[in-house]
């Protein structure tokens, strides 16, 4: 199933501006709302709709993460993706996506499909843990930044980890709301 327009409008939950409905937005609503009212994150470290961008060949490319969660200070801390399949077949993916975030590196990231999870370090790709109780709370989610670093990426890497993750994502041009059209 791909990310369609659904001819509707929605109040976003983090930013109060409408957005275009879409078959996913409500799932990525939810997901902030699950962060906020369930897990005790503070609102105002949540970003939504985060782009990544960098050039391809001169061509330049673009990606969301769903959901930004930043550390008190500000930084990058667990990056939150929506995927259309089971959550295990986007691991790698999403690994990518948070170790290119514009400002730096996220030490954590999670993958869902709304009804699964996986939270991986975003280092060393391991999966920590699974099921939707991998959601930690704000609280469990310190704990895990103190003993998950985020990963630091030379030049040399950054433009291969670059280059895998447009791999990755390359099937979603044209389609599931990156450059489709409504």
């Amino acid at each position: 199933m791909h990310e369609v327009s659904l001819g509707q409008s929605i109040q976003d939950y983090l930013t109060g501006e409408e957005l275009e409905l879409t078959t996913y937005e409500d799932l990525r609503q939810g997901l902030a709302r699950l962060l906020v009212e369930e897990k005790g994150y503070p609102k105002a470290n949540l970003s939504p709709r985060v782009p990544i961008q960098f050039l391809v060949d001169g061509n330049p490319f673009s990606r969301n993460v769903d959901i930004l969660v930043r550390n008190e200070h500000g930084d990058p801390a667990l990056a939150l993706l929506f995927c259309s399949g089971t959550p295990e077949t986007y691991t790698r993916e999403a690994v990518y996506a948070a170790r290119l975030l514009p400002e730096a590196p996220a030490p954590l990231v999670i993958v869902t499909d709304s009804k699964d999870a996986r939270l991986l370090s975003a280092a060393s790709g391991k999966v920590l843990a699974s099921g939707f109780t991998a959601i930690p709370s704000w609280e469990e989610l310190q704990d895990l930044l103190a003993q998950h670093p985020a990963p630091q990426l030379d030049p040399t890497r950054l433009a291969r980890e670059q280059r895998v993750f447009y791999m990755y994502s390359g099937f979603l041009e044209g389609c599931c709301g990156q450059s489709c059209p409504a």
